[in-house]
């Protein structure tokens, strides 16, 4: 008869199973293991020694507030000769003797979250279990060292903003293995709704990455639930800060769990995104943040961008927009609800944007299937396909009332973005959603998603061909000229009126003040004929009105007297903030004391006030922010220094974030890999 271990106590050897399952980022204080993959644990016995195909052992796992067999929640089962790694299972790995080695697997498509497990009558331990991208029965697993580095483990990263013309790198610090964030990534699939509604059904769904990064795309906006985030795009930040303040994940997480899941505010796109990455990596799925620039924001889903324009050019607020990019993730893992094929890349987007079965949430839908125009598939796929494919259709609304259509030509979708595996490189990956324009399988995907309009698009107007041309010292601080160039490539003569104006814009299409305006009522041009207009951007105009985006919009109406046409062209740009520049004094080594002298030169004309750096990084900076404040203003041309200290806590490569702020610099960020020795 099987004799039952009598078990006196246990180490859960948390150091080496940490370390085996990557999870040792998260600290070696407690057990965190990965889904499919054994861990072992070491028992002491009470009495009597441990006999193999003699001795017993009871195991029960569960997870959830209501385990049962039935939701995949409790799992019950006995010793084995060996360990399967296909469902849950345990083996002894010992010799006989009153020290057992116990080795123990999840099944691979366990849910994931806080588990207890039993041995026998007289053993609990409790236990993380993450999903696991190294183990090829995960729908998570992900066959390629260099990306799970990436994906997985990196806790830093790069967002690009700006505009296509000029994508800009943004640090950023995802921060996913800093003290106590796993706690509170589990905090935030505690407090969504079906949690609170269904505890046991939702505990289930966590075995699946479907479910998890849909419920995260709703949980990161606070817009139908305690979720992490509140967006605002205008009308200043009281009461919170300006999205362009954060650097990382670490403080607005840290914060919505102190404050009892009260919204963070404030966030835009790439702050969400960045947060839902931090999450996904933290729980095991591999995550990337991604930037599509012109991003259009289709509300009725006819994949038209119907936008309308005053006399002087200048756009008129509607729900339907281009904004000049917008973020969100792509999360990896296998669709078994789909068709074989559409494996892989799975977008998602946390920015509160449009309902999605009475949610705001959006995703995750194959990127394969943005790319085929299969828009049935689950979920949100004719959203996501208009961002990068819709059409536009520009009209002026005069002061009489009447309404009349603009030859208005661009390409929604561009230079879709993200951070290159292993460098801070911009890798373009346009072709993982679109085929090449004019391509027989672009028409092909076009015709699935009856996308007419694309499909009908004529040739445009050969005639008049109006262009903006701009220089390349666009520098914040700077007076510089940008160029409307006007090409008649008709066989007469034409006159034509050209209204020439430029704009403060929001990343996402709202305008501010006029800085600077050209109205020419008779420009003749002979046949093949070029005329090239200047219009001055001066600081002191432009200084003021612009938003911390930086951006300018600049509008080219041309009229064609003889036709009564309308040519519009459109071209955002964005100024460049001064460089931070960074040096590191001190030999990087764990443990040890460093300094960052950090430095950068006030471009503007005038002083800057109220001055201060502020650095983090994961594993520099103790999962803290440290900030030093400049004592006196910083006059034209001068630079603002400071030194600030900080000590490593592990060795590898870790990204430094600066952030500077200042009366009229306003969150310029910047950063410096360091390589940290042991």
């Amino acid at each position: 008869m099987a004799q039952a271990l009598d078990i006196e106590r246990w180490n859960l050897e948390c150091e080496y199973n940490n370390m085996d399952h990557r999870t040792d980022l998260n600290g070696t204080d407690r057990l965190i293991v990965r889904r499919g993959q054994p861990f072992s644990i070491s028992l002491y016995l009470r009495s009597g020694t441990y006999q193999p195909g003699l001795s017993s052992l009871e195991c029960v796992a569960e997870t959830g507030p209501q385990p049962s067999e039935q939701y995949g929640t409790r799992a019950s089962f006995g010793l084995s000769a060996n360990i399967d790694t296909s469902r849950w299972s345990a083996a002894v790995t010992s010799p006989p003797g009153d020290m057992v080695a116990l080795s123990i697997c999840s099944a691979p498509d366990a849910p994931i979250g806080r588990y207890t497990l039993t041995l026998g009558r007289s053993g609990r331990i409790e236990f993380i279990l993450l999903f696991n991208p190294w183990c090829p029965g995960d729908s998570v697993y992900m066959d390629n060292q260099q990306s799970l580095a990436e994906y997985v483990l990196s806790q830093d990263g790069i967002i690009f903003q700006g505009s296509h013309g000029h994508p800009i790198p943004t640090p950023w610090n995802f921060g996913q293995f800093e003290s106590g964030i796993l706690d509170i990534c589990l905090r935030v699939l505690d407090m969504n709704p079906k949690c609170l509604n269904n505890p046991g059904k939702d505990c289930s769904g966590r075995r699946n990455p479907i479910y998890v990064s849909r419920v995260l795309s709703a949980m990161v906006n606070c817009n139908d639930d305690r979720g992490v985030l509140l967006g605002k795009w205008t009308d200043g930040y009281e009461g919170g800060v300006s999205p362009m303040f954060w650097r990382g994940s670490v403080e607005i997480l840290r914060n919505w769990n102190t404050q009892a899941c009260q919204p963070v505010r404030y966030g835009q796109c790439w702050v969400f995104a960045a947060v839902a990455c931090s999450i996904s990596r933290a729980l095991g799925i591999p995550c990337r943040v991604v930037t599509n620039y012109l991003s259009a924001h289709d509300t009725n889903s006819n994949l038209v961008i119907e936008t309308y324009i005053d006399e002087n050019g200048d756009l008129i607020r509607s729900r339907e927009m281009i904004w000049n990019y917008h973020c969100w993730v792509e999360s990896w893992m296998t669709r078994p609800d789909l068709k074989p094929d559409f494996n892989g890349w799975q977008a998602s987007d946390p920015t509160p944007q449009e309902k999605s079965e009475g949610v705001y949430c959006c995703g995750p839908v194959p990127v394969k299937a943005i790319k085929e125009g299969e828009l049935t598939f689950k979920y949100d796929a004719p959203f996501v396909f208009a961002e990068v494919n819709a059409d536009v259709a520009s009209f002026m609304k005069k002061k009489d009332g009447n309404i009349s259509k603009v030859n208005y030509t661009t390409t929604v979708g561009q230079k879709i973005s993200t951070k290159s595996v292993g460098s801070d490189a911009r890798e373009d990956i346009t072709h993982l959603y679109k085929y090449p324009e004019g391509s027989d399988e672009e028409r092909e995907a076009f015709r699935k998603a009856n996308h007419q309009n694309k499909l009908l698009q004529q040739q445009q107007n050969q005639g008049l061909h109006v262009a903006i041309k701009v220089t390349s010292d666009m520098k914040k601080g700077c007076d510089f000229d940008v160029y409307a160039v006007v090409t008649n490539n008709t066989q007469s003569e034409k006159k034509c009126r050209l209204v020439f104006g430029s704009c403060a814009v929001s990343y996402n299409g709202f305008l501010g003040g006029n800085c600077g305006f050209k109205d020419l009522l008779n420009v003749e041009l002979s046949p093949g004929g070029e005329r090239r207009v200047p219009l001055r951007l001066n600081y002191s105009k432009y200084g003021g009105l612009i938003t911390e985006d930086n951006l300018i919009r600049l509008a080219a109406l041309l009229l064609d007297y003889s036709t009564k046409e309308m040519i519009l062209t459109v071209r955002n740009i964005v100024l460049e903030n001064p460089e931070i520049k960074v040096r590191i004094l001190g030999e990087p080594k764990e443990n040890r004391k460093l300094a960052a002298e950090i430095t950068l030169q006030n471009p503007l004309p005038e002083p800057l006030e109220n001055c201060c750096f502020s650095i983090e990084g994961a594993n520099l900076t103790g999962g803290c922010v440290i900030s030093e404040k400049l004592g006196s203003p910083v006059g034209p041309g001068e630079d603002a220094k400071v030194k600030i200290y900080f000590t490593p806590t592990h060795f590898g490569l870790r990204k430094l974030v600066v952030d500077f702020d200042s009366n009229k610099l306003c969150h310029v960020k910047g950063y410096r890999n360091v390589i940290i020795g042991k």
